[in-house]
């Protein structure tokens, strides 16, 4: 399982864990009430289930030639969604940011 921080305007906001490649879950920091990290995903104590990878974050990573850049210098396969996210978080549009829990 991978796991990242996700953080909104630099505070910890939560963790988005992949379970497995068609499993993933978002969970809120228990001591954050700032602003949600998406509208879809508002700020509550229970995690969010997906299936798939979540649409919040995959609306963060880039497309057309900067995804092909982004593939091939990196090596990481185009499904790879997750691994994408985690090189391309610190510097996605936006407020948020996201780093690899280790």
């Amino acid at each position: 399982m991978r796991k990242a921080h996700v953080h909104q305007q630099g505070r910890r906001a939560g963790v988005l864990e992949e379970i497995d490649r068609q499993h993933y879950r978002f969970t809120y920091a228990p001591d954050y009430f700032g602003e949600p990290v998406s509208l879809t995903l508002p700020v509550r104590p229970e995690s969010f289930e997906f299936e798939e990878f979540p649409a919040a974050f995959e609306g963060l990573l880039p497309e057309g030639q900067q995804l092909e850049a982004l593939l091939r210098h990196y090596k990481v396969d185009r499904s790879d969604m997750f691994t994408q996210l985690l090189l391309v978080g610190a510097d996605v549009v936006g407020s948020l940011t996201i780093t690899e829990a280790r």
